[in-house]
């Protein structure tokens, strides 16, 4: 808001004749149920997270963008950079539809060896690689082959982009989904590799030069959850504390999540250049978030060695009710950055946690400590604020049960319940706010979880219209967005027998300004 504002109100004349004032300026990211730690776009309409790279200090986030509405439109890249992957900084539109078709998703990489020979001056280029979508030729419903990829290339950190003349590099021979290309470097092999989601199912291409590529293999036809269409898969090598060392796959699909509508698969094996060996059963079907609204997530390109962590981010909405959500100015949030881990369980069985990444704590401006204390039937605590970092440690040796309420003085309730007897969590954000916008948007949801030796481990991270909760230690996620009336400024601790409660609240500052 410019200075003056504040000292004279403008007005307006009416039809009538009548002198009004004009409706207040609402402050930068400060409108209704506008995330406060979390990326959004200023305005309009985002999807998913695109080309995440890391080069020289910063953190890239592309994503799908609509410049000019806040419901899903002609697709380009939007660009935000960060040097701490909290707080962003907003940059201007990376890539734009062409005579080619709209910009869909795909992946960034570091050149380092130039082998696409687009560097300049002996610097290393960044590669996008992405989707073309012609979207004349699908509407007229003739044609299968609409989807195809493309490059472009910048040798000013990200800031220009120039598209490669002769895209497409690798067409598209008739298949009607054929998108989403996450590329990597394959040092075994010294080529790089596409994994790209086809139909129902991974291709991977290999290439010496970004250019020219090959297919090598498929995999996953016969394996995981197939209710929807495969999306936005991402491929990486990744090491247990003990260094037994397994490959992932993540695969987005739509519709087809445990509770309804877009979420994110995993499949653990071995990848030896060519081949994805999955080494559960065809049937095993692995969440990375068991939630609604964690979708089309992949991780950073180019981490450096030094910190070694596998970083990702995922975009906080679902395809059933993305479009509708009551937001005015803009549209869709992407989760808290989450740092991936590969664990063996106590069946031997490898698995991915996630978990919010240590930069977090920078944004703490105050603690508030439970101490260790028998709780029965009831705990309140009041906290007059809404952004926070809850960690919780619960002690079930005498309860079957507890629920983690979060309210509001105008009886918004957002219910977090677990059952012991069924190791079952459930989300119910039915009576919390706004939630008829869409039939679905009120359901329950669950995930099975069993606890170890009666103790459970819950971390909250509430924010203006969402919350992620993690389960010890990030074994089980499950990311909700809501829409309360008024902040959720309460908490409530409850169970039909005695607990034992402690952990700290911690409050958090908003990461935007202006």
């Amino acid at each position: 808001m410019k200075y003056w504002t504040y000292l004279i109100l403008p007005l307006i004349v009416s039809c009538s004749g009548k002198i009004e004032e004009a409706p207040p300026e609402v402050a930068y990211y400060k409108e209704p149920y506008r995330p406060q730690y979390h990326f959004s776009p200023e305005e309009k309409w985002m999807n998913d997270p695109n080309g995440m790279v890391y080069f020289e200090g910063e953190y890239h986030l592309f994503y799908q963008y609509y410049p000019d509405s806040t419901v899903w439109g002609p697709m380009h890249w939007g660009h935000a950079i960060s040097t701490n992957l909290i707080t962003w900084e907003h940059l201007p539109i990376a890539l734009y539809p062409d005579e080619l078709g709209l910009i869909f998703s795909g992946s960034t990489v570091v050149d380092w060896n130039n082998t696409s020979g687009f560097g300049e001056n002996g610097q290393p280029p960044l590669i996008a690689i992405f989707t073309y979508h012609d979207l004349e030729k699908e509407q007229s419903g003739t044609y299968d082959d609409f989807q195809y990829q493309g490059i472009a290339y910048s040798n000013d950190k990200g800031r220009t982009w120039i598209k490669y003349e002769d895209n497409p590099v690798l067409p598209n021979q008739g298949i009607r989904d054929f998108r989403d290309p996450k590329v990597m470097w394959h040092s075994p092999t010294e080529s790089w590799i596409m994994t790209l989601a086809v139909k129902d199912h991974i291709e991977f291409y290999r290439s010496e030069n970004l250019i020219d590529w090959t297919k090598l293999s498929d995999f996953g036809i016969d394996a995981g959850a197939h209710g929807g269409v495969w999306e936005c898969p991402d491929l990486f090598e990744m090491e247990t504390d003990d260094g037994q060392s397994r490959w992932v796959l993540l695969v987005s699909i739509n519709p087809g999540g445990p509770n309804g509508g877009s979420a994110t698969q995993y499949f653990i094996g071995d990848f030896d250049g060519r081949e994805f060996v999955n080494e559960n059963s065809p049937e095993t079907i692995l969440w990375l978030d068991y939630g609604t609204d964690n979708y089309a997530g992949v991780t950073w390109s180019d981490i450096p060695e030094e910190d070694g962590r596998r970083l990702f981010i995922g975009w906080m909405s679902n395809w059933d009710y993305a479009r509708l959500t009551p937001t005015e100015k803009w549209r869709s949030a992407m989760t808290v950055t989450r740092e991936l881990e590969l664990v063996e369980n106590q069946d031997g069985e490898f698995r991915v946690t996630s978990w919010p990444i240590i930069e977090y704590k920078d944004l703490i401006v105050s603690t508030q400590r439970i101490a260790s204390d028998t709780m029965y039937r009831s705990y309140m605590i009041p906290l007059g604020h809404d952004l926070l970092d809850i960690q919780l440690d619960i002690d079930m040796s005498e309860s079957n049960d507890v629920r983690v309420t979060f309210h509001n003085d105008q009886g918004d309730s957002l219910y977090l319940t677990y059952d012991r007897p069924g190791a079952m969590f459930t989300i119910d954000r039915g009576s919390c706010g706004k939630v008829e916008f869409e039939e679905s948007f009120a359901n329950i949801h669950v995930a099975d979880h069993q606890i170890i030796e009666n103790e459970i481990q819950l971390r909250i991270m509430l924010d203006r219209s969402s919350l992620e909760m993690f389960v010890d230690s990030g074994v089980l996620t499950m990311t909700e967005q809501v829409f309360p009336d008024r902040p959720l400024d309460q908490i409530h601790i409850s169970s039909s027998g005695e607990l034992e409660v402690s952990g700290k609240v911690n409050k958090l500052k908003s990461i935007w300004s202006k």
